[in-house]
């Protein structure tokens, strides 16, 4: 049976932060759905069926949204090979990238 890789403490502290922000992303992002659907409900003045209707379906909408954006990061970070760079996989002078924007490496 093969021995798995034990994970460094930086890749440990890369994944932390990117279901931290998964998290994150994904509540706004829901809450901003909600707020659209659900909002003109509270604002104007509409039937109360009608205002608690579009709560129920803007609650939907959020658990949805919610529930593809962390899927969709989480499943990004996986894809991301390992090593070169930053927290968000940037690539630094070892991943071919220059370290400024708009200049060419040193040794190039």
């Amino acid at each position: 049976m093969p021995r798995r890789r034990e994970r460094t403490r930086t890749e440990r502290d890369a994944v932390t932060v990117e279901i931290g922000y998964a998290l994150v992303s994904a509540a706004f992002a829901a809450a901003v759905v909600f707020g659209a659907i659900a909002g003109p409900g509270w604002v104007f003045p509409v039937p109360t069926g009608l205002a608690d209707g579009l709560v129920v379906v803007g609650r939907a909408a959020a658990v949805v949204v919610f529930a593809v954006r962390v899927a969709t990061v989480l499943w990004r970070f996986g894809r991301r090979p390992r090593g070169g760079g930053g927290a968000r996989g940037g690539g630094g002078a070892r991943g071919g990238q220059p370290s400024q924007p708009g200049r060419t490496s040193p040794d190039s």
